[in-house]
């Protein structure tokens, strides 16, 4: 059914809430961190209480079960809530279970459409989990285009991530909101590979932005955690039952860890962005690599989006490149990097290198990879903030390894050299 044969009534993109006072790198630093009001202390105490005492049967004194609400995990969500420009945020175990409670969050016979190019965690859930209680996803690789065919009278949510993982597309936010809004569906965003440092979905007319705190946000490769951060009351009231009945909260220590790494977000943010840029030009520049995508370019396809929606036009510091040699030249540069780390994952201070393909990407299958543009030569390379020149010498050293090298070789071998 298209989208003007359905009955869903408009939605209102939900109030923001209110503008700072102070400036992202102020807030980082200072948003949910009260200094102890007993000992003065400025960096908060971990509270591993598992319950609370009460002054009367049912009378709280602050909090009551770790499960329902916990003092560091409060205070990371108003700090996430305000780098979001949000007026909620609710943290949870990790990035999966976040999307996990949000579509549970539906009704059993709801419809969503997802981009195709998504995190291949994202992808397991949709295709297996969420058919189990009733929710049917639909995947589109133009989504802009789509979308307005594509939404029927059971759509409740469309699913985006942007930049893409791994091939780091673009979606116009506002534009897939608007018409989403028309048909009374709400528009979740997936920020993890920007941060809010770059990129505010909600300023754009997102719903709900959502992220892997185990990346960029926590930026130190040692914390497992999710946030959602949106403006709505209803939202609030529903995903806030569920985080509590589900139960799928981060540990008190975890929530400690995020805060203390957020703070440096703004810091490590700019500095893989310039890296990002700088590997990501040395790449374009190699005769060794058949493509590069990174929405730093200029030749990206999808630039104006970029220098729309993110802070000074910034590309972050994630880009994937297609290398010449097939996938035995894939591993093996993952393999020949000194610096780089072969490794899942991303956002962490360390750079990494992989596969997706065979790694990160690898449960969905081949053709539907290849259709989002993942193919078997696809490496993906997180930056993070070591010295970029060292990053762009250990690029173009393993590319020379891994492209020329067998060629010389096999020069010599048969008597050509």
């Amino acid at each position: 059914m298209a989208i003007q044969d359905h009955v869903h009534a408009p939605i209102e993109t939900p109030p923001r809430a209110p503008s700072p006072t102070h400036r992202f790198g102020t807030l980082a630093v200072h948003a949910g961190s009260p200094h102890d009001p007993v000992t003065g202390a400025v960096i908060e105490s971990i509270s591993l209480s598992t319950t609370f005492a009460q002054s009367a049967v049912g009378q709280p004194i602050g909090y009551e079960y770790t499960r329902s609400a916990n003092p560091n995990r409060a205070n990371f969500e108003r700090c996430i809530a305000a780098l979001e420009r949000a007026k909620y945020a609710l943290a949870f175990s990790s990035g999966s279970a976040t999307t996990a409670t949000i579509l549970q969050s539906l009704a059993a016979g709801s419809h969503v459409i997802s981009v195709s190019d998504v995190y291949g965690g994202t992808h397991r859930y949709f295709t297996q989990v969420a058919s189990a209680h009733g929710v049917r996803v639909t995947f589109t690789p133009s989504i802009e285009v789509d979308i307005e065919e594509l939404i029927t009278a059971d759509t409740k949510l469309i699913w985006i991530e942007t930049p893409s993982n791994p091939t780091l597309s673009l979606v116009d936010i506002r534009a897939v909101a608007d018409i989403a809004h028309r048909s009374g569906v709400l528009v979740v965003v997936d920020n993890t590979f920007l941060s809010p440092y770059i990129q505010n979905p909600l300023e754009h007319g997102a719903d709900i932005v959502v992220h892997s705190v185990t990346k960029y946000i926590n930026g130190h490769s040692d914390v497992l955690m999710g946030v959602a951060a949106f403006n709505s009351d209803a939202l609030m009231e529903r995903l806030k039952f569920l985080q509590n009945a589900i139960g799928a909260v981060p540990s008190p220590f975890d929530c400690w860890l995020a805060h203390r790494g957020v703070k440096t977000l703004h810091l490590r943010a700019r500095e893989a962005s310039k890296n990002g840029q700088m590997v990501a030009q040395a790449l374009l520049d190699s005769p060794h690599v058949l493509a590069v995508n990174y929405p730093g370019l200029q030749n990206h396809k999808q630039r104006k989006i970029a220098l729309k929606q993110h802070r000074d036009g910034l590309g972050g510091g994630m880009l994937s490149f297609r290398v010449k040699g097939g996938k035995e030249a894939a591993e093996r540069f993952c393999q020949a990097t000194h610096i780089f780390t072969l490794a899942e994952s991303l956002g962490g201070v360390e750079s990494l290198v992989e596969v997706p393909a065979s790694m990160t990407h690898m449960g969905i299958p081949r053709e539907q990879r290849e259709a989002a543009g993942v193919f078997d030569d696809l490496v993906r390379i997180s930056c993070g903030v070591e010295d970029g020149v060292d990053l762009v010498a250990d690029v173009r050293q393993a590319l020379e390894k891994v492209v020329v090298g067998p060629k010389i070789r096999n020069g010599v071998a048969y008597g050509h050299a």
